[in-house]
Order: C-alpha cells, then structure tokens, then sequence
C-alpha cells in the first residue's frame, strides 16, 4: 500500500471549504473543542483520511454510515475522498445536522440524518463512529450494517475486545501517537 495518500486540488478545495464553515460556526455553537489550524487539519481531517485509507472496501460502491457525526468527521472526508460511496451522516443533535447539511450541499454522494442511531431502520454495508461511546455503537451496528469501523483509544479497545460479537481485523494504530486505534470487523452471523 501506499503511505501516501494523493489528493486532487478539487478534494483539497472541498476539505479546505469545511474547514472554512466549521471555524466560522464554531464561533457561534460548540462543534468542536480542538483549536483552529494545524491541529484540526490533524486531528479532524488527516485521521478521517487515514481511517478511510484503512477501511477494507477497496473502491467498491459501499454505502455508509458516520454514527455521531458531529461536525462530520470521519464522514466528510471518507465523502471526499470516496465520491462513489453514499455517504450517511448521522447526528442526534439539530443544530449540528443543520451545520451538516450546509456543509455537505456540494457533495451528492451525502446524506444528514437528525435521529439517533438506535432509530435508523434501513441497512448499510458499514457503520463507522468516533468519538462516540464503542458500547451503544456496537449495540446498533448488527441490526444496521454488516461491518463496523472504530477510531478508539487504546483503553477502549481492550476493554471492549473482550465481550465484543465483532470479527476484529487487526487493529491499525495512528500514526500521530496519541494512542488512537482504528479498528474494522465484520458482525458475526
């Protein structure tokens, strides 16, 4: 594989256009805590970037969904970078999904939804979350999506390794060295 990952001045630009309304609406409602400038650009969007790098779906036509979204990470940039995937972010709070829908009306390949993950009724082919309690996104993800991806810290996926009904790929640390693991599965029939 590659350790590098390539993008086109156009995916920088739709990147770059978030960033740009994320600063801007976080000045008005709390979307994120992490400070402007380089540590956003790490901490949002190149580890959204690398866990898609990692999601085992090659470029197949998959369907997705972000649990919890927030300000759209990991969702956004997996929606960039994969304009052939569809894209489902998810977030319970409105205002949040209001600032989703916004930032998302250039991308076709996505969609907001304002509930809570324990309300989606449909099927997708993966279930991906961060920053989000591992216990209610495993508890939801067998009766959404046939696979699941995770960005966990350390403790985290010891704890939830144990007891979990998931087929665990193994793990893939990131590389920024906080301690932050990604993990992908399969939910077992």
């Amino acid at each position: 594989m590659d350790p590098w990952l390539h993008l086109s001045d156009f995916e920088i630009g739709q990147l770059f256009r978030h960033y740009e309304l994320l600063q801007l609406w976080n000045q008005r409602m709390n979307l994120t805590t992490v400070r402007p400038g380089p540590e956003t650009v790490i901490r949002h969007y190149c580890e959204s970037l690398f866990f898609a790098t990692h999601l085992p779906a090659g470029n197949n036509q998959i369907s997705l969904y972000d649990l919890g979204s927030g300000a759209g990470f990991p969702g956004f940039p997996i929606a960039v970078l994969k304009p052939n995937w569809q894209v489902t972010l998810v977030e319970s709070s409105q205002r949040k999904a209001v600032f989703l829908r916004e930032s998302t009306r250039q991308l076709r390949n996505v969609k907001v939804l304002a509930e809570r993950m324990e309300d989606i009724s449909e099927q997708a082919d993966w279930a991906i979350s961060r920053a989000v309690d591992a216990r209610f996104v495993l508890a939801t993800v067998p009766r959404i999506a046939r696979s699941v991806g995770l960005m966990v810290g350390e403790d985290e996926f010891l704890a939830i390794g144990k007891d979990s009904p998931i087929a665990w790929a193994a793990p893939v640390r990131l590389p920024w060295g906080d301690r932050t693991m990604c993990l992908y599965g399969s939910c077992e029939a």
